[in-house]
């Protein structure tokens, strides 16, 4: 389900979060739906479970999932807004911890822009 790639320079968790709301964004995962265990997604990608516990905590203090303490983790009702503010800040900010500037980032965005149009 998840594809990590652990040479990135992305932190795993981020890597797994990013999936998680992009998974929501696309209706694979929906309110209520169950995610991976902390231990088995941990182990079905060879990551110390405490990265994957990581993941979801930050997840949990977004208002993505919610934790039913010997249940699980799962999704939580999410407005649509919101997730797609949160990709696009969970995409910016590898860019700024890279080193761009708010410029920088503002003109490639209207280039893109005028190449799409």
């Amino acid at each position: 389900m998840f594809l990590l790639n652990l040479q990135s320079k992305i932190p795993i968790y981020e890597q797994i979060q990013s999936q998680i709301l992009r998974f929501i964004e696309a209706g694979v995962l929906k309110t209520g739906d169950r995610l991976p265990s902390v231990r088995q997604l941990a182990v079905d990608n060879g990551i110390n479970p405490n990265t994957v516990a990581r993941a979801y905590a930050q997840l949990e203090a977004d208002g993505y999932v919610y934790n039913l303490p010997k249940k699980g983790v799962y999704i939580a009702e999410i407005d649509s807004v919101s997730s797609r503010e949160t990709q696009l800040m969970q995409a910016i900010k590898p860019l700024v911890s890279a080193g761009y500037t708010k410029k920088e980032l503002i003109d490639a965005v209207e280039k893109l822009f005028e190449e799409v149009e």
